[in-house]
């Protein structure tokens, strides 16, 4: 040690201490490693499960993040969509519906090549009539909505998307005899008065643009509760349920096409800027559909409506109070109204979840209990046997 002092002084004992120290850190670091090594193989093992990819769904996107994240994206593909449609020209919407879709099952492939990709229920816990249903109302509702909003006047399209609401009451009361509160029915019907005073300005009506809109109605409706439905009652996760059901609404998309696009799409311009657009509004495309789908799995189909409308309202008011637009007391007044009603509806939607869970906890406790305190009164009430026995 004197010849190590005199050549490297305090210095080399401080040297000697951190290499002594050494195999500590590298054996804190084996440990790190593995927990972490530990954490990914457990979220790998619960992706390769329908049941644990599920539970993954639950615990990382609940129904605040779920709608939180469709509302961004809903925002964002709006301005996406009115660059593709106003600056850039693409007056192709079944065909735009299409790309949208097919970049859509492109990233899904993607994801499944990667081992990233949910694993799917067993076959036989969902019909394939039902992933087959939910694929083709899915061309119909994405397609036609497009369609509507480009032959029909801004108002009329928002009454259309107004009247999907009821639908949606009446189609859940009439398939699964699911009943709504009176007090979410006048919520209900704030909300859309609301909605169609702030925004229905004018009703052009056109007979073919009529057509479609009204068309647009039943699928739009069918579609959020066949992916509320499906993802609440089995173990379909979001992505799991686009990757089944996107190649039969790509194949009604094209079905489609003939009829409500015009014709021309090869002869438009292809050029950088435009395909750059086209492909962006296509990003969002796929992530609306997405955070749709996380939501309408968190919520409820009403309630994914109801998240539109409030966008639409936000919309309204955010261009009044930071863009200084005019859109008129009237509409602003209708947005508040709207927003208030909004408001009710989503404190009784969180009294009756919390309601539904204090009862099933209720299930779970008390008749196991219950059960137990009866077997206890019956061997005290019940009197002794003095029947002499038979030898």
């Amino acid at each position: 040690m004197g010849l190590l002092d005199s050549l490297f002084g305090n210095g080399g004992r401080r040297f000697i201490k951190r290499k002594d120290s050494d195999p500590g850190e590298a054996g804190v670091n084996r440990v790190l490693g593995r927990a972490l090594e530990e954490l990914r193989g457990s979220l790998y093992n619960e992706l390769r499960i329908s049941e644990g990819a599920k539970r993954q769904q639950q615990r990382f996107c609940g129904p605040v993040m779920a709608m939180t994240f469709n509302f961004m994206v809903a925002v964002g593909i709006i301005l996406g969509n009115k660059l593709v449609m106003g600056r850039v020209g693409f007056n192709f919407p079944i065909f735009l519906t299409f790309i949208h879709y097919c970049c859509a099952w492109i990233l899904l492939a993607i994801f499944k090549a990667l081992s990233l990709l949910p694993a799917s229920p067993p076959a036989k816990t969902t019909p394939f009539s039902s992933l087959f249903s939910l694929g083709v109302v899915m061309a119909f509702a994405s397609g036609l909505a497009n369609a509507s909003l480009k032959h029909n006047s801004v108002g009329f399209y928002q009454m259309a998307k107004i009247a999907v609401t009821p639908t949606i009451v009446i189609a859940e009361f009439c398939l699964f005899k699911k009943t709504v509160s009176f007090h979410k029915v006048v919520a209900l019907a704030v909300v859309s008065v609301g909605v169609a005073v702030a925004t229905v300005t004018d009703l052009e009506f056109n007979f073919f643009g009529a057509c479609i809109a009204l068309a647009w109605i039943v699928p739009s409706a069918v579609n959020k509760i066949l992916w509320s439905t499906l993802q609440q009652q089995t173990n379909w996760t979001a992505l799991a349920l686009m990757w089944r059901t996107t190649p039969v609404t790509i194949f009604f998309l094209v079905a489609l096409m003939p009829w409500l696009d015009p014709p021309g799409v090869l002869s438009f311009k292809w050029d950088i800027h435009n395909t750059s657009a086209i492909l962006i509004s296509a990003l969002l495309g796929f992530l609306l559909q997405w955070s749709g789908a996380l939501a309408l799995g968190a919520t409820s189909a009403t309630s994914h409506v109801v998240l539109g409308q409030f966008k639409t309202c936000v919309i309204l008011l955010g261009g009044y109070f930071l863009f200084d637009s005019d859109p008129g007391w009237t509409s602003i007044g209708g947005a508040v109204t709207a927003l208030g009603g909004m408001t009710v509806y989503t404190s009784l939607s969180i009294k009756e979840s919390r309601e539904k869970a204090s009862d099933q906890l209720l299930k779970h406790n008390v008749p196991p209990q219950k059960k137990s305190t009866e077997d206890d009164d019956n061997s005290r009430s019940s009197p002794p046997d003095h029947t002499p026995a038979v030898v």
